[in-house]
């Protein structure tokens, strides 16, 4: 009977832990710059427009907090073929795109602006600020 189990846990890697799979973005910034400004886009603007982003999306820690849980997310749920996309679309994005883009929300100041159908405004961030973390790896 052990020697089944062993084989078991020789499957597994050493010491029975998986590996954790990579990334396809290396930080939050890269995530935002290359998937999220494209994919959810929305007219913004300032005044009475009903959707605001800042392109320095990073000078806010709400957002910054919220966009790491998204992006965080992302790379969990791209695993699951079959369901993943749209829990990811529905319990994560829709949530907490909608409280970023809100009038009253961390962007409720920012004056930056797009038409429909164009990506978010986007200001690169200061160098280091969101280094790739799969150079830590």
């Amino acid at each position: 009977m052990s020697d089944v189990l062993d084989d078991f846990r020789e499957e597994d890697g050493p010491e029975g832990v998986d590996e954790a799979p990579d990334l396809v973005y290396g930080s939050v910034d890269e995530f935002v710059r290359e998937y999220l400004r494209h994919m959810y886009t929305r007219p913004v603007g300032p005044g009475n427009a009903r959707y605001r982003w800042a392109a320095a999306w990073w000078r806010y820690p709400e957002a910054v907090a919220r966009i790491e849980g998204l992006w965080r997310a992302w790379e969990h749920l791209r695993h699951d073929p079959a369901t993943g996309s749209s829990t990811w679309w529905a319990e994560h994005a829709d949530h907490h795109m909608m409280i970023l883009l809100s009038p009253d929300g961390p962007f409720a100041r920012s004056k930056d602006t797009c038409e429909p159908g164009e990506p978010l405004p986007y200001t690169e961030p200061p160098a280091g600020w969101f280094p790739d973390v799969r150079a830590a790896s």
